[in-house]
């Protein structure tokens, strides 16, 4: 964090048995002090944040940030990470958008899959889960903060790109642009409700043909190239893409049965029906 928090450890008086802040000895004010100088910075803080601006040893930190969690100063949002609650806000009423928690939660991030659809208007179907793209290490993958579901999906470095950035609550959170949001949910559609969510963006006139098959040859997986092609196709907008060479043949839809009919051009098992009206694009 940029700005100092002048409180110091050394300097509050007035700590109880445990070396906590007593506000009922008058240390209100200066635990008003703290938040409002680390709310100078953003509304969501670590225990390590903290622990580095006010000097205060971590083990009183933590009984302090408990007694302001009861005191409806601060929400928990994981282990360590916590969100801090505007005065005149009622107590387990105030929250943050969903994308704005999200960046939050691991770095790098980016909003992604089935809600960046969602986000650019590609599906009217409204995601319950909020899907975030990181390169990142995290051992919960899947968490609940404040009633929303959280699922991280770690992606290789090299699939990591294609963003815009997007003011939200004052806050810049990353977002997968238009183009890279389809092309992700054609390589893990089962984060997309399916193959069908992704054919429909394609329906899109807004979508960059050229970045699309750009995109689909970036991210290194040749299914999404053979997806990509057979459903602009399908769409009548077909794309500038090669064909496979390879004879086997790979599903349309892995998140559904391995049934269906095979297209020899692009080498698929068209294990779903989709129902794309023709020049659409």
């Amino acid at each position: 964090m940029g700005s100092e928090i002048t409180i110091k450890y050394t300097k509050i008086n007035n700590f109880d048995k445990v070396g906590v802040l007593n506000e009922d000895h008058g240390d209100k004010q200066v635990t008003i002090d703290i938040l409002k100088a680390i709310a100078r910075e953003g509304q969501v803080f670590t225990l390590e944040q903290l622990h580095r601006q006010t000097e205060i040893p971590k083990n009183v930190l933590s009984v302090m940030l408990s007694r302001w969690e009861d005191r409806g100063l601060v929400e928990r949002i994981e282990r360590g990470k916590y969100l801090i609650i505007p005065l005149e806000s009622e107590k387990g009423k105030y929250t943050l958008h969903e994308f704005v928690i999200a960046s939050h939660l691991v770095q790098p991030s980016a909003i992604a899959y089935w809600s960046a659809l969602h986000y650019h208007g590609l599906t009217e179907q409204i995601p319950i889960t909020v899907f975030v793209q990181t390169t990142a290490r995290k051992k919960n993958r899947q968490l609940e903060v404040f009633g929303v579901d959280y699922r991280i999906v770690r992606v290789k470095p090299e699939k990591f790109f294609g963003f815009k950035k997007e003011w939200i609550e004052e806050t810049s959170v990353t977002v997968t642009d238009r183009e890279k949001t389809v092309i992700d949910c054609l390589d893990r559609p089962e984060y997309a409700g399916g193959i069908v969510e992704a054919a429909k963006a394609l329906e899109n006139a807004s979508l960059d043909r050229e970045n699309l098959s750009r995109y689909a040859l970036m991210i290194g997986n040749n299914a999404v190239v053979r997806r990509l092609g057979y459903l602009s196709e399908q769409a009548g907008v077909p794309l500038d893409l090669p064909l496979p060479t390879s004879r086997n043949y790979l599903l349309l839809d892995p998140t559904m049965p391995r049934q269906g009919e095979n297209d020899p051009r692009w080498r698929l098992v068209i294990n779903t029906e989709i129902a794309l009206p023709e020049g659409s694009g």
